[in-house]
């Protein structure tokens, strides 16, 4: 039965599929939406409740740190909506939490005295920006999926991931034009405009039903993506590291040009995105993750011994390269171990791994340097690249003796 039915989304979604990247973009453009409402904001909400509202540092933390962990902690929601009810009524709840943020945001804009007031609704529009992003993401791809079938998951799951980084890159300098002309409030105006339009574009497009069958509980579905779910955690290290403390590692090395370091990074990451999402249809997510791994290893290195800027800016670029395709290939990989009625909740789960290991690696690697200095936080993402290849190596030497690996 459960063969019959992927052959019939497969199948209804052909004609769609042949249409392309812009028939992909159509789907994640909701994933576009939510990630841009959580840029917009992020490079003024500090200074508003530092310096407006005259909050401690580490409440202008709290506000923006509260938004992931909303994120993390609606995911199983969000895989549960998708499954249960739909991949369409899980955008639609994450745009319409995505306009009720924007909502609260100008209403705290609004309501400055007394300060404390603002705070509040500042921390409450974190919320449902929060579930925004995982209703929102975790919908379209299983909307992108189940409409052009299950042949095209690895090019969803890529472009997705451009429209994640796309959004929040072009939101945060956006929202500092939003402010520097109508403050605090142009950016709530725009985040409730653009939730709205989205919800409303979301309706109005034709549902792909729910996959019926007995749900499986979120801990156990997790069980199932775990060794997955576990290599990208740590190949994401590499990433939270380079992102977070590569201006530190310029400056206590006395270069410049850490920003351009960082562009080559999202640079070569984009473009690994959107030139080879077929690699991973054509031979399989393993195939395409061992070297990708590979890769990123070997960029970890290069930093870690980096004697001049220009090896380091090569050697971020070289992340960007072996980083990219390594979240939709093993997604790819995930996804196959979950019957297509739990499909939902077996990508929440897969992404549970990324959330967790983003919101660690800061802190953990804060512990490395105070110990070992800037230089061993590389060291580090090299050890974990390392270990992420090995479990990669070890599903897919299971995978090879076990042809009936795969649900």
């Amino acid at each position: 039965m459960e063969a019959c039915a992927q052959n019939r989304v497969s199948d209804a979604g052909e004609a769609a599929a042949q249409a392309g990247a812009g028939r992909v973009l159509s789907f994640v453009s909701f994933t576009f939406v939510s990630y841009l409402s959580v840029g917009v904001p992020l490079a003024v909400l500090p200074l508003f409740v530092h310096v407006r509202l005259g909050m401690s540092a580490a409440m202008a933390g709290l506000v923006i740190g509260l938004q992931s962990l909303a994120t993390l902690a609606s995911r199983p929601m969000a895989g549960w909506i998708c499954d249960r009810y739909g991949a369409k009524v899980s955008v639609m709840c994450g745009m319409a939490a995505c306009a009720v943020s924007g909502v609260a945001m100008t209403c705290a804009a609004a309501l400055q005295h007394p300060p404390w007031l603002s705070f509040a609704l500042l921390l409450f529009s974190r919320l449902p920006l929060g579930v925004a992003v995982s209703l929102g993401s975790t919908g379209s791809i299983l909307w992108g999926i189940r409409t052009l079938g299950q042949d095209h998951t690895g090019k969803v799951i890529s472009f997705n991931g451009i429209a994640t980084y796309g959004g929040v890159g072009l939101g945060a300098p956006l929202g500092v034009v939003l402010a520097a002309r109508w403050g605090l409030t142009g950016i709530g105006v725009f985040t409730a405009l653009i939730g709205a339009a989205s919800l409303l574009d979301a309706s109005r497009r034709a549902p792909v039903a729910a996959v019926r069958g007995e749900p499986e509980r979120f801990h156990r579905v997790l069980g199932r993506v775990a060794p997955h779910g576990a290599a990208v955690a740590l190949s994401s290290v590499a990433y939270g590291v380079l992102t977070t403390f590569i201006a530190l590692y310029y400056a206590s090395r006395h270069w410049s040009g850490a920003a351009l370091c960082l562009t080559a990074f999202g640079a070569t990451f984009v473009v690994m995105r959107a030139i080879c999402p077929q690699a991973i249809q054509k031979w399989g997510g393993f195939t395409v993750a061992i070297p990708s791994l590979a890769v990123t290893a070997v960029s970890m290195f290069l930093l870690w011994r980096a004697d001049s800027p220009w090896t380091a800016g090569a050697a971020a670029a070289l992340t960007g390269i072996g980083f990219s395709l390594v979240y939709p290939a093993l997604g790819v990989e995930a996804l196959l171990q979950i019957p297509e009625h739990n499909r939902g909740a077996g990508l929440a789960g897969y992404t549970v791994f990324f959330d967790v290991s983003l919101f660690l690696t800061g802190p953990i690697a804060g512990i490395v340097i105070g110990w070992f200095g800037y230089a061993s936080i590389f060291l580090f993402g090299l050890v974990c690249e390392l270990a992420a290849l090995g479990i990669v190596l070890a599903l897919s030497r299971r995978a090879a003796r076990e042809p009936n690996y795969s649900i």
